[in-house]
């Protein structure tokens, strides 16, 4: 089937309420993971004794602690998608089987942990202790994972040098509404005025005009990937596993320079409709 070209913004919506009950059933019936984005997110590390950056004599081998952010809340992201605080909640509770794995591939390969390595939980943070310049704070769905050698070698000393930036979560929407800001639109007008004030980059809301507030969602497992749907999701720390397990993650986390994000060079590289 062809891709649909609209000629206006007004033409697009009028697809999108036409098409709702479709679109949301054909957004259900699939796992959400990340796709292509042009970005350059900043990593945030907490400063420990046993960082290999902060005591040099610490080994670059052998099993790793991170601590890590699979999803933020509060962002419109390339799908359209503005995550809302407690969506996770209900999943977490349900579902004890939870992975942390490599780019969305779920082979026993790559697997990095899961049972009783993984800690998943949600914890309100600041934007600022994320290292990002937006107003407000945002619900992070956060991972604590042992992440062994003898499992995912090549992940674990990813993560060690640093080189994990990103995270994405594989998901299953449960709840969601159309928001649309167009008055002649009522039900998705009103979602709009009721959820728009909570968007941290309404640039990008402001940009496309609409997008879907997801209230409730099932989580199935974390990625870490080179690059993700939602860009708002860094490694938080990494750490030898010299660390006791059950040891405090509370730490205080050293200020960063944050990456400030080209929105119209991501807007411009993801848009495949024409107004």
């Amino acid at each position: 089937m062809d891709i649909p070209v609209f000629s206006s913004k007004s033409e697009l919506f009028a697809f999108l309420v036409k098409n709702k009950d479709v679109l949301i059933a054909q957004k259900k019936a699939v796992m959400k993971q990340s796709d292509a984005i042009i970005f350059q997110p900043s990593i945030i590390r907490i400063k420990d004794s046993n960082n290999k950056e902060d005591n040099p004599e610490v080994e670059t081998t052998g099993d790793v602690r991170v601590m890590c952010v699979i999803n933020t809340t509060n962002v419109m992201d390339s799908c359209k998608d503005v995550h809302l605080p407690g969506l996770w909640t209900k999943s977490l509770q349900e579902n004890k089987a939870v992975m942390h794995i490599q780019e969305h591939c779920m082979r026993f390969d790559h697997i990095l942990s899961d049972g009783k390595d993984l800690k998943a939980y949600t914890k309100v943070f600041n934007w600022s202790e994320l290292g990002y310049n937006l107003p407000g704070t945002t619900e992070a769905l956060v991972f604590e994972s042992l992440v062994k050698s003898d499992r995912n070698a090549y992940m674990a000393d990813q993560y060690r040098k640093g080189y994990v930036k990103n995270h994405s979560v594989g998901m299953q929407y449960v709840k969601m509404i159309m928001c649309m800001n167009d008055e002649n639109y009522g039900a998705e007008y009103e979602a709009w005025n009721k959820y728009y004030p909570e968007v941290a980059n309404k640039d990008l809301a402001d940009e496309y005009g609409y997008f879907w507030a997801i209230k409730e969602a099932k989580v199935i497992e974390g990625s870490a990937v080179p690059r993700g749907a939602n860009f708002y999701t860094p490694t938080l720390s990494v750490n030898e596993q010299n660390n006791q397990p059950g040891e405090p993650t509370d730490k205080t986390i050293e200020p960063v320079k944050t990456t400030h994000f080209d929105y119209q060079y991501l807007t411009n590289g993801i848009k495949n409709l024409k107004f």
